[in-house]
């Protein structure tokens, strides 16, 4: 049984894949940090060159302000093509790496800025083809692309990505796994990121209160509107998670302003927060309210071919002796991107472990020959 071979050599080799997995998290590769993306971007190329070889065609596209992209690919035996999405940027800052280093603790768990989220994902899909490659089994052509803007919205890289899905089989997308259990990610939320400003009349707070305007007073009163457009029901969530205005205790504001994270289930559920945000305005008609901003990902929603890929996935780890699990998360990813355009994608199979985006995040170690076992099943499907 294939899977079982390639779980068993990725077993033997995990001590030389937690090395690679080191490598990664120990190349700071902050989002919004251009020039150690870039850096860290070819160091990962030169990387995948060692583990897989030269690829049969390479494209690195200019990511403008933001990090470069990778584009690879490594022929197959078949015809078809499946597109493996990574991306090598992570939400820390230069320097954490200084009080944060890379440590594999006693517990079989790794840690490190971006090991979880998404670098053991990489490592995992790298190993899956050189796995496949080396026992000589039937796989697909795949193309590994790479991005380094994912954790701000991907406002570089989601042209390529959708461009390279379209005449991709399936995508594979090798973010984190959700759970101890490392069930998959087969649907997610959509995210809008909107921005209220607020304009108001100046004046003195004690001497001429009725000159004035309050632009804080205004915000006020529109966030209760805000916050009243969530609908857990339908899987929409709204936050208004920051909020600024004023000058001073003794000034009628003049200016304020709030950014707003809104998550929604169900695509129709933009139009009517669309809707109601461009509708805002303050009692006071001296007020002006500006919205600006829009939606960073559409929700993720699974149609018959993502459906199919998961049924395929959960054959595979029947084979390797476990039930794979599914589940819906809050969180989007590039994956959002493919499934909005109705392809067929499949997400979360990456790292087993947890605390994304936290001092806590870690991988467990002993899970990553079953997931790159799984990774390159499903190649493999792809190949028969």
């Amino acid at each position: 049984m294939p899977p079982r071979r390639i779980e068993s050599l990725a077993s033997t080799a995990l001590p030389e894949i937690t090395g690679d997995l080191r490598t990664l998290v120990e190349l700071e590769t902050p989002s919004h940090d251009k020039e150690l993306l870039n850096q860290g971007l070819t160091a990962i190329e030169e990387w995948t060159h060692l583990r897989l070889g030269p690829p049969d065609q390479v494209r690195r596209h200019d990511g403008g302000p933001h990090g470069d992209m990778l584009e690879l690919l490594y022929e197959g035996t078949a015809a078809a093509t499946v597109l493996v999405l990574c991306h090598y940027d992570t939400v820390w800052p230069a320097g954490t790496l200084a009080d944060w280093p890379f440590r594999v603790t006693d517990d079989g768990s790794a840690s490190g800025p971006g090991a979880f989220d998404m670098k053991c994902g990489l490592v995992q899909a790298v190993w899956a083809l050189r796995l496949l490659r080396e026992l000589d089994l039937p796989r697909p052509a795949v193309r590994l692309f790479l991005n380094g803007d994912e954790e701000i919205g991907s406002p570089a890289s989601r042209p390529h990505i959708e461009r390279l899905s379209e005449d991709a089989a399936a995508t594979l997308v090798c973010e984190a796994s959700a759970g101890q259990e490392g069930a998959l990610k087969t649907s997610r939320k959509g995210v809008g990121l909107f921005e209220v400003t607020v304009a108001g009349v100046e004046a003195h707070a004690g001497l001429d209160p009725t000159a004035g305007a309050s632009a804080v007073h205004a915000l006020a009163e529109l966030v209760t509107r805000i916050t009243a457009l969530a609908a857990p029901g339908r899987g929409t969530t709204v936050n208004v998670g920051l909020i600024s205005g004023g000058t001073g205790t003794n000034v009628i504001a003049g200016h304020a302003h709030c950014g707003i994270d809104v998550r929604i289930a169900l695509p129709a559920e933009a139009a009517r927060v669309d809707a109601a945000l461009t509708a805002l305005r303050a009692a006071d008609p001296r007020v002006r309210v500006t919205v600006t901003g829009g939606w960073n990902r559409p929700p993720m929603v699974p149609d018959p071919g993502s459906q199919l890929l998961y049924k395929q996935a959960q054959s595979i780890a029947g084979e390797l002796g476990w039930r794979l699990a599914e589940t819906s998360v809050g969180g989007a990813s590039d994956g959002n991107f493919v499934a909005a355009l109705g392809r067929p994608v499949l997400d979360g199979l990456g790292a087993v472990g947890g605390g994304a985006h936290a001092r806590h995040e870690h991988v467990l170690l002993d899970h990553i020959p079953t997931r790159t076992a799984l990774l390159a099943g499903l190649l493999m499907t792809h190949a028969q």
